[in-house]
Formats: structure tokens, sequence, C-alpha cells
């Protein structure tokens, strides 16, 4: 399998079967470089989508203003877990993780997001 290198920009999360027998594609924000990464989510009120970061296997809440999903994904977009997590936490570093999605509190379990389910990721432009 190539190793897939994200660029900062936009694409879209999907969950085969998400809820229920349909697919789910949600809006995805995609933070590659550093600065991006670095930035991520802090300071927003809401987020329309998801966010990935890649490559990451942790995140941490302090500076963020709402809680958040995050789901810990493998190099096959496989999810390893998925957690909620409160403004002003550190998350610990998930072994075998290579990319993190972010997301409002308790939109993964609305989209099918849980630990074993693959998801796709596709890159705008």
């Amino acid at each position: 399998m190539a190793r897939r290198r994200w660029r900062d920009g936009r694409g879209t999360l999907s969950v085969p079967g998400g809820t229920g027998a349909r697919d789910i594609t949600v809006p995805l924000e995609i933070a590659a470089s550093y600065r991006a990464r670095t930035r991520g989510l802090l300071g927003r009120t809401s987020l329309d989508g998801a966010m990935l970061l890649s490559p990451a296997n942790s995140v941490h809440t302090f500076g963020m203003r709402i809680p958040i999903d995050v789901a810990y994904l493998d190099r096959r977009l496989t999810v390893l877990s998925v957690r909620t997590m409160r403004p002003g936490r550190l998350g610990l570093p998930r072994p075998r993780a290579r990319h993190v999605l972010e997301a409002e509190a308790g939109a993964m379990a609305g989209w099918g997001v849980r630990a074993g389910v693959r998801v796709e990721l596709t890159a705008d432009g």
C-alpha cells in the first residue's frame, strides 16, 4: 500500500454504512502542515464536519472552547478508538495511530465512527 501524503485543505470523510445501511459523508478539513496541526481547532466555537490531523497520534484540548470527539486512525484508516475530550485535557499517544479525526462532541456516534470501522478520506483538488 502506497503511503499517502496529505496536504492542508478540504475534502470529504466517508463512513461506510454509517448509521443504518447508508454511507455517511461529512465535510473534512485537512491539517497536514506543522502550523495547521498546531492550530487545529483552537479558539473555535463550532466545526462544520470533521478535521483530520496527519500525521498525529495524540491531541490536547488546551485553549479549546468546546468538547470534541477524537478518533485515532491507523495507516489503513481503520478507527483504533474514539474518545470524547473536554477542554483543557491532554490525550495520551496511541500506539499504531497515524492520523487523528476531530469533530464536535457526539458527532462521531451519529456518523457511525467507532473502533474497527474503516473510513475513507478524499482530498479536494
